[in-house]
């Protein structure tokens, strides 16, 4: 049977800097890889509500949810398709206090994303010029 996967992910922008995690060496898909905060969309969940409570589940945060910056999808095997909708948050607090599913957070600047995020992610953020977005001026006025 086939299936198909929704997942929300938030770049999360505090002070200039954008909040990466690690998932956990014992995670069956991607131990160790570093990722943006968010998870699986629940049944009859809003997607800004899913991703606000993802976010604080997977690191106590509480965000606001700017925009969607894009959606990407991929297949992980031959039945089972993700569907990922990746959007711009701020947080008003740099303080993270991660669950059992990550090991790892960083508060980063572009050079350690691009040393740090998989080529996948990489490419979907160029692609949709996310590091434009995130560095802009504007992003930071209230």
């Amino acid at each position: 049977m086939n299936t198909i996967v929704v997942a929300v992910k938030g770049v999360i922008v505090h002070e200039g800097k954008v909040l990466i995690v690690q998932r956990s060496a014992y995670d069956e898909a991607g131990a160790g890889t570093w990722e943006c905060p968010g998870g699986k969309l629940d049944f009859g969940e809003e997607l800004e509500s899913a991703l606000q409570r993802e976010i604080h589940e997977e690191t106590g945060m509480a965000v606001s949810v700017e925009k969607l910056l894009y959606a990407a999808t991929f297949k992980t095997n031959s039945t089972r398709q993700v569907v990922i909708l990746t959007y711009l948050c701020r947080s008003t607090t740099g303080e993270v206090f991660l669950s059992g599913e990550h090991s790892n957070f960083l508060w980063a600047e572009k050079n350690d994303l691009v040393g740090l995020l998989s080529p996948g992610i990489l490419n979907d953020f160029y692609k949709n010029n996310v590091f434009d977005v995130i560095w802009r001026s504007d992003i930071y006025a209230v």
